[in-house]
C-alpha cells in the first residue's frame, strides 16, 4: 500500500521539483517569493494533478488480470504449497 502512495506523491511533487531545478539552472533565486507567485503555483498544481490522473488511468487500463479470467488463490495441494494464479 505504501508504494502506490509514494509513487503518487512523487508524481505530484515532480512539477515543483522541475520548476525549482529550472530556477536554479537559470541562476534565479529559487527561494524568492516573486518566483513562486500564486499563478505559478496554480499551474504547477494543475500539472501535478494531471500527472496523477494520468497515472491512475494508466494503472486502471493496463494493470490487473485480463478480462474473463479467474483468480485461484494460493492453497495447499497434496501437501505442497501452490501459489495463487490467474486462469
Amino acid at each position: 500500500m505504501i508504494r502506490p502512495v509514494l509513487t503518487e506523491l512523487a508524481l505530484f511533487l515532480t512539477p515543483f521539483a522541475l520548476y525549482a531545478l529550472f530556477l536554479w539552472a537559470t541562476q534565479a533565486k529559487v527561494l524568492d517569493i516573486e518566483r513562486w507567485s500564486l499563478s505559478t503555483l496554480m499551474w504547477l498544481t494543475i500539472g501535478a494533478l494531471v500527472l496523477m490522473l494520468g497515472s491512475f488511468l494508466v494503472l486502471a487500463q493496463f494493470s490487473g488480470a485480463p478480462p474473463g479470467s479467474t483468480y485461484v488463490p494460493a492453497h495447499i495441494e497434496d501437501g505442497k504449497f501452490v501459489p495463487g494464479m490467474t486462469k
